[in-house]
């Protein structure tokens, strides 16, 4: 079911996310909403766990998440290579307005 102010629903993303990483390309319902389940709770939690560091310095940043992820390394390095690839594509995109109007005021 794709919803289309926000894609895919989050069953489908999961049903997706397993078959990438090799289960059959139709799993049982139950599988997909358990695995949907564990997901949410980990993530919620994640998030209450950064809220509550964050609310000791009055505000919520990347760091409060990269502190409680520090000693799962996969995840970490995962994190801050997505991270990186975000600023990386965040001054691409900053070079490529720059030039778009440089181009303008010349013709």
């Amino acid at each position: 079911m794709i919803n289309p102010s926000t894609g895919p629903s989050s069953k489908a993303k999961v049903q997706h996310m397993m078959y990438g990483f090799g289960d059959d390309p139709n799993p049982l319902p139950e599988t997909v909403t358990l695995v949907e389940e564990i997901v949410v709770e980990y993530v919620t939690d994640l998030a209450h766990k950064a809220q509550d560091i964050g609310s000791k310095r009055g505000k919520l940043s990347v760091e409060d998440f990269l502190f409680l992820i520090r000693k799962d390394l996969p995840k970490l390095n995962r994190c801050t290579e997505l991270l990186s690839m975000q600023e990386e594509l965040k001054q691409a995109r900053k070079a490529f307005e720059v030039d778009e109007d440089k181009l303008a005021t010349l013709e």
